[in-house]
Parts: C-alpha cells; structure tokens; sequence
C-alpha cells in the first residue's frame, strides 16, 4: 500500500509541476503585452537569460529593462498579441525544458497580422519560488537550422 502511494504522489508531483511550468510559459504573451514588467520578470529566476535574436538579456532586471523599453512600449501601445502556443515540458527533477512555438501578432491599419513565428526552447528550475526560467531562447521560424534544433530540443 506504502509503494502505490508514494507511486501516485510522484505521479501527481510530475502532473503537478507540468501544470505550473506550462502555466507560467503561457503568462509570458499577457503579461508582456500588458506591459507588467515585475510580473514579466517575475516568470526569470535572478540571474536568468533570455536570448531572442539581437538581445541578449543576461538578468531579472535586463528583462524588466526590456518590457518598459521605449521599442516595447511603442509595440504594445499600437496593438499586439505575444503568443506562445502549448509547450512540450520534460522533467528532469528540479530541471526541466519546455519548448513550443509562437506568434507575435500586431495591429496596424485596422487589420491584425503575424509579424514573427519564433521558435522557444526554455530551461527551468524548481527554486524556493517556484519554477523559473534560467534561459530562454527564441530564434524566428524562417527556415533556419538554429531555430528547427530548438524546437527538436522537445524530444
């Protein structure tokens, strides 16, 4: 009875921790588009990076810089849409990947259109706070071997 108990509570930690870490990759497109740098940053543990193709964050702090640049600011208040489409989470312990696709979707002339397909590929942490992104890359979908690695990184 022990075993199948201690069974089925690693089970539902596993399904547990799927939830939180596919949870916190799909707050990243509202938040970022709502412009709430803190909470944006909050999803980074301290020292964790997330390069997308011509900046290169290295910090928390490098991301909230980010979310209240004036080429974001600009960005969300002419209308857009960050999204990040479901993410394949493998669990290694307190280290996990997830890896999934997005749109960044913008507004211009009355019309919505897709402005970049990104390729995401994000190592997480369990720490005290939870789980945490230590790196994130994002290269566009445009045909590049780079960005076809990332997403095999699902595997």
């Amino acid at each position: 009875m022990e075993e199948r108990l201690a069974a089925l509570e690693a089970r539902l930690q596993r399904v547990e921790d799927e939830l939180a870490i596919t949870r916190l990759v799909a707050s990243y497109g509202p938040l970022v588009d709502a412009g709430s740098a803190d909470e944006v940053a909050g999803i980074w543990a301290e020292d964790g990076e997330y390069d997308v193709e011509g900046w290169h964050m290295r910090s928390r702090a490098d991301v909230h810089a980010m979310v209240l640049s004036d080429g974001h600011q600009h960005l969300i208040a002419g209308g857009c849409a960050h999204f990040l489409g479901p993410a394949h989470v493998t669990l290694d312990g307190d280290d996990a990947v997830a890896v999934c696709e997005s749109l960044l979707v913008r507004h211009r002339e009355g019309a919505f259109n897709v402005r970049r397909a990104g390729a995401n590929h994000f190592r997480l942490r369990r720490l005290t706070e939870g789980w945490r992104v230590v790196h994130r890359t994002t290269r566009a979908l445009d045909g590049s071997a780079e960005a076809r690695e990332l997403l095999a990184g699902a595997r």
